[in-house]
């Protein structure tokens, strides 16, 4: 009766799961399969499921239009110095809070979970000032400080967990076999940091490269703007004549290439697993 009972229950959850799998998986899908078809079909009253018959043509319509190449090498520029420089300075902090006992540490880590608290809405006319005075209004470094800022607290937190996961005991073994501290920490704790730092960079990653309502105060020149404010631009544009759904989904798809992209190449390090079972060998 028990065990009846147990696979009915594992039944029930792994149907649960699957469904809630499909419920999210099928607009990314759905987005895909409408980007290879024409907007005739999509307009059709019967749903096209497989693309048969389907094209690139949307795609090279998206990639035609200008802006797009422009915008792509600019979300880029922005993401890559938001994830470097948040992880060198999150990594530093997590580092000091974690391994280190000084004046005013508790203070710090306070000050790290309050600022999470405050709404980024309540901060958009400060910024604007702040950067329109530095002369950083539709330029990358503004918006890369912006986005900096915001991230930095949260990753600091996220990395604090991951050196306080790793005993100090392993740096002083290192030590005790003639490493001195810091070669003992960059060829032994360092390491074990990847899960970490992967996970605390993806978590960077997707803010610079998702964000849309920083950007549209801060960039406001056509010349100078992310993905999500061009895909904004296309849209609008393409809804001042009939809408051509099937490019609407292949920019939508260009956009959300590169984070699948980025998912795919991590994806194997985003585990503390590697952590605890490095110290348990």
């Amino acid at each position: 009766m028990n065990k009846n009972t147990t696979r009915l229950r594992r039944g029930l959850f792994s149907a649960l799961a699957i469904v809630i799998a499909l419920i999210w998986v099928f607009p990314v899908y759905w987005m895909l399969n409408s980007s290879f078809l024409p907007n005739r079909t999509l307009q059709s009253f019967t749903p096209t499921w497989l693309p048969f018959g389907g094209s690139l043509r949307n795609y090279a319509r998206v990639i035609d239009d200008g802006s797009f190449l422009q915008a792509l090498s600019m979300s880029a520029t922005i993401t890559i110095i938001v994830v470097f420089v948040c992880l060198l300075f999150a990594f530093l902090a997590a580092v000091a809070i974690s391994r280190y006992r000084f004046k005013g540490r508790r203070g710090f880590v306070l000050a790290v979970l309050l600022i999470q608290m405050l709404p980024a809405e309540g901060l958009f006319i400060a910024q604007y000032k702040m950067m329109s005075s530095l002369g950083m209004i539709n330029r990358i470094p503004g918006v890369a400080l912006i986005y900096t800022a915001a991230v930095v607290p949260f990753t600091i937190w996220m990395l604090r967990g991951f050196v306080a996961g790793i005993p100090a005991d392993l740096e002083e073994a290192g030590m005790v076999d003639g490493l001195s501290r810091t070669q003992a920490f960059f060829r032994i704790t360092f390491p074990l940091l990847a899960p970490g730092l992967v996970a605390s960079g993806v978590y960077a990653f997707l803010q610079a490269w998702n964000e849309f309502t920083v950007a549209l105060v801060i960039l406001q020149s056509e010349s100078s703007q992310t993905l999500p404010l061009w895909l904004r631009g296309f849209i609008q544009a393409s809804a001042t004549r009939e809408t051509d759904w099937g490019q609407v989904m292949a920019a939508s798809t260009l956009v959300a290439v590169p984070v699948i992209i980025f998912f795919i190449l991590v994806q194997g390090r985003m585990t503390s697993g590697l952590v605890s079972g490095a110290v348990k060998g």
